[in-house]
């Protein structure tokens, strides 16, 4: 018996330890994540260059893509992706918003934008003229680049193509749907160079740049959206310096606020975050006092009168000005209950 308790107490003894240090490595693990995925990204295509040949690895999800300027680079093969519902599901090739029924938001979240097999390519380095937000009273759902007409316009990240078509205020749009669930979107095409149903990886030209639809000049529309809700793109990409500022981009449900713009310091972000959450206490609790005051005024407001001897409805309705009907509500009875001497009624 003292030998299988002493054994018990080494197998315990030999989880616990186990476990701290699976704990331990777990957060060693998240630091190491967290670090990666704050990590900026310049651009890591060469749009100058162009496909010389694709090779098979060991993967059959990964291929190798060799370049005519002698650089390769492994990409993840589109045809381990075609299966993937976020290439199924809300698929619609005309449709700017295709998610009828989304999933609530969470209020924060977090989402890979590119990890050792994606790639990243700046829309245009370059100043925003017309940033997100509400513009003449309209919403404006992304930024806006300068974009010389003629000029080619590449994918910002690797994806399919949902949308390839003249869409209204777009004019020349094309949408790209990411692993990731993102969508960029370019409007106001001069030319559009892919088809929906297209694989691209980044940095690959999709169209050139143009002034069609609703636009008083040429520059290109850039947006992004998730689950078909829109976001500032400067949360993503520092235009100014060109690049991604972030590989895992945390999300937070206030974003989609058109009237919520990026934060350059993510400090001050952290802290509207804590504020608005603050706010939203602050409104809960306050919206409970409010309740409680308003019990409480109209509990002190309420009368009431002692049924005495020869008391009729009518006449103690007389005497409180107010009404039999408002006194048969207020008290539950109706116009021919009986009176009992010593009842009372409530009259306001």
């Amino acid at each position: 018996m003292r030998k299988a308790l002493l054994v018990f107490i080494s197998l315990s003894m030999s989880l616990a330890l186990q476990a701290q240090e699976d704990s331990v490595a777990t957060r060693e693990a998240d630091s190491l994540r967290h670090a990666f995925g704050r990590q900026e990204v310049k651009p890591t295509t060469n749009r100058s260059s162009s496909y010389a040949d694709t090779l098979d690895t060991g993967n059959p999800a990964v291929k190798v893509v060799l370049y005519d300027n002698g650089t390769y680079r492994f990409v993840k093969d589109p045809a381990a992706l075609a299966d993937d519902k976020v290439f199924t599901e809300n698929w619609d090739t005309r449709a700017v918003n295709p998610y009828r029924e989304p999933d609530p938001i969470p209020d924060q979240f977090s989402i890979w934008i590119v990890d050792s097999l994606d790639s990243y390519a700046c829309p245009n380095k370059t100043h925003p003229r017309s940033l997100f937000g509400y513009r003449h009273g309209r919403r404006h759902q992304g930024i806006d680049l300068p974009y010389p007409k003629g000029t080619p316009v590449p994918a910002t990240f690797d994806g399919k193509v949902r949308i390839s078509d003249y869409v209204g205020g777009y004019g020349n749009l094309v949408v790209i749907r990411h692993a990731n669930g993102l969508e960029t979107f370019y409007g106001h095409l001069s030319e559009r160079k892919v088809q929906s149903g297209d694989w691209v990886s980044a940095g690959d030209i999709i169209g050139l740049g143009g002034s069609t639809g609703r636009s008083t000049g040429p520059h290109l529309h850039f947006e992004t959206r998730y689950k078909g809700a829109a976001f500032d793109p400067s949360w993503l990409i520092d235009f100014e310096n060109g690049t991604l500022r972030h590989r895992l981009l945390k999300i937070r449900s206030w974003y989609f606020n058109p009237n919520q713009r990026y934060v350059q310091n993510v400090d001050d972000e952290d802290e509207i975050f804590r504020t608005d959450e603050e706010d939203r206490i602050a409104a809960e609790e306050q919206a409970k006092k409010d309740a409680a005051a308003r019990a409480a005024a109209e509990a002190a407001a309420m009368r009431y009168h002692t049924i005495r001897s020869g008391d009729t409805l009518s006449g103690i309705a007389k005497k409180y000005h107010t009404t039999v009907r408002a006194l048969c509500r207020l008290n539950g009875i109706s116009e021919k209950t009986v009176l009992r001497v010593g009842r009372r009624l409530r009259v306001r």
